[in-house]
């Protein structure tokens, strides 16, 4: 059964701060060995976190490309808005909506937005999960320690 966890972002957090928190856990998985899948919302959000990715400090680098780019099984992080072509055990969503394919991952992180509308749509996502057989949990961002 895979297990995922929904993070609360903070009340004042913008949309760049989901994609902070989406670079640091990628960071965290790389460091620790596991590969990565970053479902984003579309074509844009995955370039931006691509660009965001390659801006991180020399210490911080972590080996990724788009999906389709790089190597031909993709580097350990790999971004994509469409689904994987190879596997990952870790999943990253940042699309509004559960991907039909997390359940083939054994490791998920998804976001709660501050904004209602967010709420909502992370409320439903968290519903589609929990049918697709996902062990959820929630609980609040850590503090940063660095700029979103």
């Amino acid at each position: 059964m895979s297990q995922g966890c929904f993070y609360l972002l903070p009340d004042d957090a913008g949309p760049e701060v989901q994609l902070w928190w989406a670079c640091r856990l990628a960071t965290d998985c790389y460091r620790q060995g596991q590969g990565v899948f970053i479902h984003t919302a579309d074509k844009a959000q995955a370039e931006a976190l691509d660009e965001r990715l390659w801006q991180q400090s020399p210490d911080s680098f972590v080996a990724h490309n788009l999906q389709g780019e790089g190597p031909r099984q993709g580097a350990p992080v790999v971004i994509s808005w469409q689904a994987p072509h190879s596997g990952r055990p870790v999943l990253i969503n940042l699309a509004p909506e559960a991907p039909a394919f997390a359940r083939r991952f054994s490791r998920l992180y998804d976001f709660v937005p501050p904004d209602e509308a967010g709420k909502q749509l992370a409320r439903e996502r968290f519903k589609a999960y929990r049918q697709a057989g996902v062990e959820l949990g929630t609980e609040p961002v850590p503090s940063q320690t660095e700029d979103a």
